[in-house]
């Protein structure tokens, strides 16, 4: 890895199997962008979470990504950063920002990981 890079952190549901699924796919796909990458399981990080400003139960039901600056970016806003990193991939980051697709893409999302923290009793 490149010393002079400064790392993201991505702060992913790693009880989720398709989120560690879809860690892996983008982890595929990026190549050496994603040594640039720090992933970050937050199943029993609470207090840690709440330290950098993330509530938890966001945390659970929204992806976020921590950026360069120490920003914290959610939602799509999380998912079009991450996949602007990668060359393949920042068609696609472009795509999903896109004021008709973005809203559309967001309550998908949302009714997805809904769905799935209720049927694990996790919500």
């Amino acid at each position: 890895m490149n010393q002079d890079k400064v790392k993201i952190n991505v702060y992913y549901d790693g009880a989720c199997p398709k989120c560690v699924k879809d860690r892996s796919t983008y982890e595929k796909l990026a190549g050496k962008a994603g040594e640039d990458v720090c992933w970050i399981d937050i199943t029993g990080r609470e207090e840690q979470l709440r330290k950098i400003g993330i509530d938890p139960h966001k945390a659970l039901t929204e992806l976020h990504v921590q950026d360069e600056n120490q920003r914290i970016h959610s939602e799509m806003d999380a998912y079009i950063l991450l996949m602007s990193k990668v060359p393949v991939l920042k068609p696609l980051a472009w795509l999903i920002g896109l004021p008709l697709i973005r809203p559309l893409l967001a309550g998908i999302y949302h009714w997805q990981v809904n769905r799935r923290l209720h049927r694990s009793g996790r919500l």
